[in-house]
């Protein structure tokens, strides 16, 4: 058995791409618009992955996108997505000037929940070791849920 993919279905590609991609960091791998059945599937892969996944059935995200408008509720019930993250200080502040809400501040230098454009819950984890607490976020309060 082989791990292929998480499916994440999105109200809005573009504000999607706009997270996965420019902000947190991953890379299109491929995308397929299927005409009769009306949907888009854009994989996407980690900058360290993005080449394997080219090549094989390497570990991806599929964003789901419905041409025709549908509420999807529950986006937590599956659970998150997680990514080990160089340096998890400077990503908050780059989601956070971005208008991103940090749910839960890496208070610890280790660990971070942010949502997505459709409410998927995003889990930030330092590679290696913890970085030193510090402030902002040493003294942040968790905000909604994650």
């Amino acid at each position: 058995m082989q791990f292929l993919h998480t499916m994440v279905r999105v109200k809005d590609l573009a504000a999607s791409m706009h997270f996965y991609c420019d902000l947190l960091g991953l890379k299109e791998v491929k995308r397929n618009d299927y005409e009769a059945g009306r949907f888009t599937l854009v994989y996407l892969a980690a900058p360290d992955q993005f080449e394997t996944a080219q090549q094989t059935f390497s570990p991806t995200i599929e964003l789901t996108f419905n041409w025709d408008s549908e509420e999807y509720t529950g986006g937590r019930n599956f659970g998150h997505l997680a990514f080990a993250v160089d340096d998890i200080y400077a990503l908050c502040k780059k989601l956070q000037d971005a208008g991103v809400v940090i749910n839960r501040p890496p208070r610890d230098g280790h660990m971070a929940f942010v949502r997505s454009p459709d409410g998927i819950s995003i889990e930030l984890l330092q590679k290696g070791a913890p970085l030193a607490p510090c402030e902002p976020w040493q003294s942040m309060t968790n905000t909604g849920s994650w």
